[in-house]
């Protein structure tokens, strides 16, 4: 298994690496990861479909997964990231068993798998779990609004960066593999427009790209470089766990 070995039982250390898990009381922590797999999740695996039963709930350490909305007659565009500050799933914890967006892994990894009638079972019965569900799900829908106001407002390039720069912090890595087709497809952009904006940052050695991979160069300045959008669904994630 990539990103560390997990190993289930009682043994199971408290610093799992999902944010959502790791905030837990050590007693729900146990009790709950008795009840869950390690799984390597692989670029382009759909996880959940639109109008489909979901079957499994994941956590992620460092894979990254897109939450996509779909549109007859047009492709299906990102609206947010779900790394290792959540739970891919989340109208489950809702009482709602189906999904409403598709879950496309764009950043291979590990992650914690876990089937949905343990994992409802789990949250009838655990009000710790219960609250950072509900923190989660405040950050993740306030995620999907900024993003929204950012596609609006912000040029390509600045978006391009936020987009890297969210990408990095969930897989854990200043390299990771994207193509220029697929970037585009997430950003709701032609590809050109990607090729225009990545060679801009590409110049000012912010990036580097090649044979699909994308290494960030400089950290501080894509930040830079990005819409303040990025520190801004930052603090969201902040505030989410800041108690825990």
């Amino acid at each position: 298994m990539t990103g560390g070995e997990v190993v289930r039982g009682e043994k199971a250390p408290h610093g799992l690496g999902n944010r959502l898990l790791d905030c837990l009381p050590h007693a729900e922590f146990k009790r709950l990861f008795a009840s869950v797999e390690p799984v390597t999740l692989e670029f382009g695996e759909v996880l959940h479909e639109p109008g489909a039963r979901i079957r499994h709930v994941y956590f992620p350490i460092d894979s990254v997964v897109a939450l996509l909305t779909t549109a007859k007659g047009h492709k299906a565009v990102k609206v947010a990231l779900v790394g290792n500050e959540g739970i891919v799933g989340i109208p489950l914890a809702l009482g709602i068993d189906t999904s409403n967006r598709r879950a496309l892994v764009q950043g291979t990894g590990a992650a914690i798998r876990m089937e949905s009638a343990l994992f409802r079972v789990e949250v009838l019965r655990s009000q710790p779990l219960q609250q950072a569900l509900f923190q989660f799900k405040h950050a993740l829908t306030g995620q999907i609004a900024q993003s929204a106001a950012c596609k609006q407002f912000h040029s390509v390039q600045a978006r391009l960066a936020r987009y890297l720069l969210m990408t990095g912090d969930r897989a854990r890595s200043i390299e990771f593999c994207l193509t220029h087709e697929f970037m585009a497809d997430m950003l709701g952009v032609r590809r050109a427009s990607i090729t225009t904006a990545g060679s801009r940052l590409r110049r000012r050695a912010l990036i580097e790209t090649g044979h699909g991979k994308i290494t960030i160069l400089d950290r501080k300045r894509l930040g830079a470089a990005s819409c303040k959008c990025y520190q801004a669904i930052k603090r969201m994630y902040a505030r989410a766990y800041a108690n825990s």
